[in-house]
């Protein structure tokens, strides 16, 4: 699915320091060819190169199939870390978005990637960025999110694999990208996107659930999936008319079965009752 051009590269563009009225004083001009770029054609399905080489936050190099051990589902970014606006608000947004899961990164549930987009930022900035997010999180500092910086051309193959658009403006020496986070399974398939610069917990959690294929969570959590869908015209979970149907039915028998269980024990009581009362009566 290929996202309109018009509405990312608004979000991309505003927040980056170009301002709306530039844009609608625009007209129907053409953009420029780059900013063609700006756009996120999903490859839902496809599984990423693990094979692909970056630094860690201390410098090392890693491969991305190193964060897919076979189990977790990975929630992978594309940002940059000195960026003014528009990463902030998504990756800020991201964080408080994980302060109100139950799960944390790097437990048996999932994982996170971030990649900068920027081949000029090193481990450094990737460290700091990180820090400071970890603190913001305030879960102590073995969270699973990994700050991943590299080349120019392993940044453009990710990219391309996961169909991510983005554009550098040399006159502001910004990038300009889409805010989007994906979901992958935990042999690097892609199964979801997600957009937008906030994210309901919800949202994180059922496309973790998804690209778990049932791995992570409890009987709980996939019963309550069951009851959405995601909505291609929205990049969002909404609730499912039939499986909320089917969850009320659930609920209807448990009910059932509570007020069952309690007439038995019940009846078992005054049954005991009557007993007692007959073998105390004079005879």
């Amino acid at each position: 699915m290929r996202l309109p051009l018009t509405a990312l590269a608004a979000i991309t563009l505003t927040l980056g320091g170009v301002s709306a009225q530039a844009l609608a004083a625009a007209g129907d001009e053409a953009l420029a060819p780059a900013m063609h770029s700006i756009d996120v054609e999903e490859h839902l399905g496809e599984v990423i190169d693990g094979d692909l080489t970056f630094k860690d936050r201390n410098g090392q190099e890693v491969r991305l199939g190193d964060y897919f051990d076979g189990e977790r589902p990975v929630l992978l970014t594309l940002n940059y870390y000195r960026c003014p606006v528009l990463c902030n608000v998504q990756l800020n947004a991201l964080t408080e978005t994980l302060g109100a899961l139950d799960w944390t990164a790097g437990d048996e549930h999932f994982q996170i990637v971030t990649v900068s987009i920027d081949p000029k930022e090193g481990p450094e900035v990737a460290k700091a960025k990180r820090e400071s997010h970890l603190k913001a999180l305030d879960r102590g500092d073995d969270v699973g999110w990994a700050f991943l910086t590299g080349d120019a051309l392993s940044i453009k193959l990710l990219a391309a694999q996961t169909g991510v658009g983005y554009a550098y403006d040399a006159e502001q020496d910004q990038y300009a990208h889409p805010a989007v986070i994906m979901f992958l399974a935990p042999d690097g398939k892609i199964v979801r996107y997600v957009y937008g610069l906030t994210y309901d917990p919800k949202d994180v959690k059922f496309g973790l659930l998804e690209a778990s294929e049932g791995r992570v969570g409890d009987t709980i959590d996939r019963i309550i999936l069951s009851c959405f869908h995601y909505d291609a015209t929205l990049g969002r979970y909404g609730p499912f008319a039939f499986g909320l149907m089917r969850l009320g039915g659930v609920f209807t028998i448990f009910i059932m079965g509570i007020g069952l269980l309690w007439f038995r024990r019940r009846e078992k009581r005054l049954g005991g009752l009557r007993k007692t009362m007959h073998a105390e009566a004079p005879t």
